[in-house]
């Protein structure tokens, strides 16, 4: 007879599981699907502009940088990323982090500084700094896109403070366009529909408003090749590192963390590692043209993936072009959008961004109160701060606390006193420890024991614990030396072969008892 091969499971291989359709090919044979790729990267490039300009104002920089490090690294990611759709420029949280480095040193420290980060970027891809991914729990991830939503819409209340009353229209007007657009056509992306037709009322009723004109000058050249002149020494890396080590894990977290929320919402696969290695890369192109440096967008992202529905890299690499087309050529053109028309796209953004299932009063009574605080802590502080990683890893480690506290109760000891089997006067007390242990469950497994009232002969029945790290390899040295100063014998039995090697190898090394 026979045998007949397993079928093999496409979904057990690898070029399977992070295939992304449409893929490029299938986008370049489908007019319709074209069309949604050019136009998603081109209401980009027009959102990118005012958000550039003013990124690199925080960063105490000139425009031209802001703009020229969003051109390379959203055309750079396209082909290196391993996230297709996903928007990479110059950001806030990075900006934030290097405006010191141009305020005190001047511009060729900062290109240093940014060269040197993509270069860390790079070393941290290598070591499998993606990985970590998965320690970040969904309640971190819920609070990190509601930080995002609420500063998305923090950053366009400027827009509306003193300005002209026509401007509050014009802004309704965007946003009722763009919920109403999709009802009748989706060739077109509503926030390119709303920005047309916000621009022309403005034009056409003759209004003085703020438009992207007047956030910053628009470069009229291409980008060049910029060397820093910096002293190649220790003294120069210790000035630049920290900033460089601070932009490197600030973008890395921003952008790996942007392409698990869009995984989440195409029901697709990304490569981590290889966008992490796409944005080192990214960074130093960008700092070799004189840029400031960036990580993954979310509200332009959102505007491509959520509002535009574009799903390759035509999108990503056209927001690029897009741009520098834009603002080196039509800068004319595009310096009179009115503000109004931009700020109506990133409230959209900021309201579909917002995860308002999770805050609502059925969730939040079906949900651990420990989740709902982690998500709630991981707001306030990357609100608070600004700072997305400051935000994520404080919820991250209020997360880990809660968790470990929560584990800790789950170990159990329960006593028993009998007479010993062989028939002998002699009494056994038998403990059975039941649990995970753990540094925060061990803490107090040294208390549940009855040291002076137990008989001379203890069993410690492990056969339902596991033993984890040193902590309780200690906890459990101390119980056995408590019992010796009474001058009684411990036994310790049922331990799995993983516990009896890790216990067996720190027994009486770690100095408990002494």
């Amino acid at each position: 007879m026979t045998a007949v091969a397993p079928a093999h499971d496409p979904a057990q291989d690898p070029a399977y599981r992070y295939r992304i359709e449409p893929t490029v090919m299938q986008a370049l044979r489908s007019p319709r699907i074209l069309t949604r790729e050019v136009f998603g990267g081109l209401v980009v490039a027009i959102a990118l502009i005012p958000e550039a300009i003013a990124f690199s104002i925080i960063a105490g920089v000139d425009p031209r940088v802001g703009l020229f490090s969003s051109f390379v690294m959203a055309v750079a990611i396209s082909f290196l990323g391993g996230r297709p759709a996903m928007i990479t420029a110059a950001t806030g949280a990075v900006a934030l982090v290097i405006a010191p480095v141009a305020r005190e040193y001047g511009m060729d420290y900062f290109i240093a500084t940014v060269l040197l980060a993509g270069a860390i970027q790079i070393v941290l891809a290598a070591l499998g700094v993606a990985k970590l991914m998965r320690f970040i729990p969904r309640s971190v991830m819920v609070g990190f896109v509601n930080a995002l939503a609420i500063l998305i819409f923090a950053a366009q209340v400027p827009q509306l403070i003193g300005v002209p009353w026509l401007v509050y229209p014009l802004v309704a007007a965007g946003i009722l366009i763009m919920y109403l657009m999709p009802r009748f056509t989706r060739v077109v992306p509503a926030p390119l529909i709303a920005i047309i037709l916000v621009t022309g009322a403005a034009i056409v009723i003759g209004i003085s408003i703020p438009t992207v004109g007047d956030q910053g000058e628009l470069p009229r050249s291409l980008p060049e090749l910029f060397i820093p002149n910096v002293p190649l020494t220790w003294e120069t890396f210790g000035i630049i590192f920290p900033y460089a080590a601070a932009v490197a894990v600030v973008g890395l977290l921003e952008s790996l963390l942007t392409a698990k929320l869009v995984d989440d919402i195409t029901d697709t696969h990304s490569r981590k590692t290889r966008e992490a290695f796409g944005q080192g890369i990214a960074n130093i192109l960008s700092g070799a043209f004189g840029g400031m440096g960036g990580c993954a967008m979310i509200g332009q992202t959102m505007i491509n993936v959520k509002a535009s529905g574009a799903r390759t890299r035509i999108s990503t690499f056209l927001a690029g072009v897009f741009l520098l087309i834009l603002v080196v050529v039509l800068g004319d053109i595009v310096a009179i959008i009115p503000m109004a028309a931009l700020v109506a796209v990133m409230i959209v953004v900021s309201v579909s961004t917002f995860d308002w299932h999770s805050i609502r009063l059925s969730t939040l009574k079906r949900m651990p109160k420990s989740e709902t605080l982690v998500m709630v802590v991981t707001v306030a502080i990357t609100v608070w701060t600004h700072n997305l990683a400051i935000g994520v890893g404080v919820g991250v480690i209020t997360a880990m606390i809660l968790f470990a506290r929560r584990v800790a109760h789950f170990v159990t000891v329960t006593r028993h006193v009998s007479d010993d089997a062989s028939g002998e006067a002699e009494s056994v007390a038998r403990y059975e420890v039941n649990g995970e242990l753990f540094f925060a469950s061990s803490n107090d497994l040294t208390t549940q024991f009855e040291y002076t009232r137990d008989p001379e002969r203890v069993v410690i029945d492990m056969s339902r614990s596991h033993v984890w790290d040193a902590s309780t390899v200690a906890a459990l040295d101390a119980i056995e030396t408590k019992y010796q100063r009474q001058g009684k014998s411990v036994t310790f039995e049922g331990m799995n072969d993983a516990t009896t090697q890790f216990h067996g190898r720190l027994r009486g090394e770690l100095g408990a008892g002494e």
